[in-house]
């Protein structure tokens, strides 16, 4: 019997994964999008968007909403404000999520997956925390609307996923602010050593399939999504390198209070708290949503970023910054 999935964010950079790894699965897919996909149009990451039911819409629309839900045996909310002001993230993360979920309860649909972001803990370091093992503290307007969604999501049974930076095809944030952060402190950062919760957006799309369409349903609650194994900001950026997708960085290597300094003096996009995100420990514990959806987390974002190496390539030579 073909699973009916309902999916919202299918045409953004973890949304077009994750609508290619439903299709894959062999689930029946219904996408919400404002602008719906013309045959063949490219996803973010380069590749075509696959066929599914397109309603056109969006998550202030009721009627949308409810098309979007009608018969669906599984709800899968990727659809985010990631950036803007306070009143834009609003309307998406927390209203159009309180929205979509109350339709949801009302469609008696059985399982929802909703993803939401490690970035609702605010400022860190964090190294090695449970599911809120330190107090959610978000502190940019996304961040504080996403945690506000999320509860609207735990409230109609959710389970609601929290990855920490995540990188591949169509990522047009976490490399990009990589590449301005090397010119602006071109040096190793505190030794190299701040451990990051990453994940391969094509991991992460195959966790949420699971997820989504496994026979035997992972309970409602939140859980950290990232790989199990964190990554140090240093081997990452050697890796990115490595395959030509950033310069090779001086290897004099700066206390944090001169990095800071550095960055202070050489104008850019990525502020202070941002650079914090992308060099110091932020890792958060991940191996137990893996082994609830019997899903192998994989080799690990490092093994994995050949595969996109040509896309972020193409990106920055094409000037992308972060964003």
């Amino acid at each position: 019997m073909t699973l009916r999935v309902a999916l919202t964010g299918a045409t953004g950079f973890i949304g077009s994964t994750a609508l290619r790894a439903l299709l894959g699965s062999g689930a029946e897919v219904r996408a919400l999008a404002r602008t719906v996909p013309a045959g063949g149009k490219p996803a973010p990451g380069g590749m075509r968007v696959p066929r599914a039911e397109w309603v056109h819409g969006d998550l202030a629309d009721r009627a949308s909403l409810r098309e979007l839900c009608r018969g669906a045996e599984a709800l899968v909310h990727l659809a985010s404000r990631v950036g803007g002001p306070e009143e834009d993230c609003e309307a998406v993360n927390s209203l159009g999520t309180e929205a979509l979920m109350r339709e949801a309860v009302r469609a008696r649909i059985p399982r929802i997956v909703h993803l939401s972001t490690a970035a609702v803990y605010g400022f860190g370091p964090h190294r090695g925390i449970a599911v809120d093992g330190v107090r959610p503290a978000p502190v940019s307007p996304a961040s504080r609307t996403r945690l506000a969604g999320e509860g609207f999501a735990r409230a109609a049974g959710a389970v609601v996923l929290r990855p920490g930076l995540v990188l591949g095809r169509g990522d047009r944030w976490v490399v990009p602010a990589y590449a301005e952060l090397v010119r602006r402190v071109p040096a190793v950062w505190d030794g190299g050593t701040g451990l990051l919760s990453v994940v391969e957006v094509g991991d992460l799309a195959r966790l949420i399939a699971t997820l989504a369409t496994a026979a035997e349903p992972v309970e409602p609650a939140v859980h950290h999504a990232s790989h199990p194994v964190p990554v140090p900001v240093g081997e990452l950026l050697a890796e990115l390198a490595r395959h030509g997708v950033l310069p090779v960085r001086p290897e004099a290597d700066l206390p944090w209070p001169t990095c800071l300094r550095l960055l202070g003096e050489t104008p850019g996009r990525v502020s202070e708290r941002q650079f914090s995100l992308l060099a110091q420990d932020h890792w958060y514990r991940s191996e137990e949503i893996w082994d609830l959806a019997d899903c192998p987390a994989g080799p690990g974002l490092l093994a994995r970023l050949g595969a996109s190496a040509g896309w972020y390539r193409d990106h920055l030579a094409l000037g992308g910054e972060p964003g």
